[in-house]
């Protein structure tokens, strides 16, 4: 054997060395299906921590729209008003936890109940966040 030969590997390659190299390749693997399964947890928790921010601002700013006696039957501020109507749950300003008499005593109870229900609307919101990603 020459020296040119003894190092030298065999170029062709069978039929089924062949077969197995593209299946390989085409079977995904560990790494790419965790990477793809990260990836999704991480936009549906993203998701929800949007949803809860956004819960959280229409109780803000329906409080704040309380506070400052803005016209309620303009449609954008009834529609944060609704909004807020509904993402109360318990802590409806009328029957809620906290509620006051006297003067003022809409405005605070508003203030209060919905100001609570913005802060537990976010701090769900950032449990599941956390639960969720990876």
């Amino acid at each position: 054997m020459s020296e040119e030969t003894k190092g030298a590997r065999p170029e062709a390659t069978t039929s089924s060395e062949a077969t197995m190299t593209e299946k390989k390749s085409r079977r995904p693997s560990t790494r790419s299906i965790k990477a793809g399964t990260d990836a999704v947890r991480n936009q549906l928790a993203s998701l929800v921590w949007l949803v809860a921010v956004i819960c959280a601002l229409f109780l803000a700013v329906g409080a704040l729209l309380i506070a400052l006696k803005a016209n309620q039957d303009n449609a954008l501020v009834a529609f944060v008003l609704d909004g807020a109507d509904l993402l109360d749950g318990p802590l409806n300003p009328e029957t809620g936890v906290f509620t006051f008499d006297g003067a003022n005593a809409a405005t605070k109870s508003a203030l209060v109940n919905w100001g609570i229900a913005a802060v537990v609307y976010l701090l769900i919101g950032k449990i599941l966040d956390r639960i969720i990603r990876p």
